[in-house]
């Protein structure tokens, strides 16, 4: 199973991450934020099946956050190791974070 999936729609880029995202997906979250950044579209991380979480997928975030035009990069269904780094960063100050496709939801 890919750790990584990165789905174009019309209307936006999804990203779908999963499992362990650390250093070995390094290479991975690279071609994806190229790919992601390359659309110049509203981009939306779904991380709701991320077991673990490392500086690697931090930086990956922050990448797409600061390279994003508005709308904010949206990151979806956050499990609480992914809140607790969201928290402990400040990234999510960068992100809206939403429980669900429907709103937003606080970082904290």
């Amino acid at each position: 199973m890919e750790r990584v999936v990165v789905i174009a729609d019309v209307d936006e880029t999804r990203v779908l991450l999963s499992g362990e995202v650390d250093a070995t997906l390094g290479a991975e979250l690279s071609t994806a934020c190229a790919a992601v950044l390359a659309r110049h579209l509203p981009v939306v991380v779904d991380v709701g099946d991320v077991a673990f979480m490392d500086s690697t997928g931090v930086g990956f975030l922050a990448r797409l956050a600061s390279r994003t035009t508005r709308p904010p990069v949206v990151l979806l269904r956050p499990p609480p190791v992914v809140r607790f780094l969201l928290t402990k960063t400040r990234i999510g100050t960068l992100l809206e974070v939403r429980e669900d496709e429907d709103g937003p939801h606080p970082a904290t």
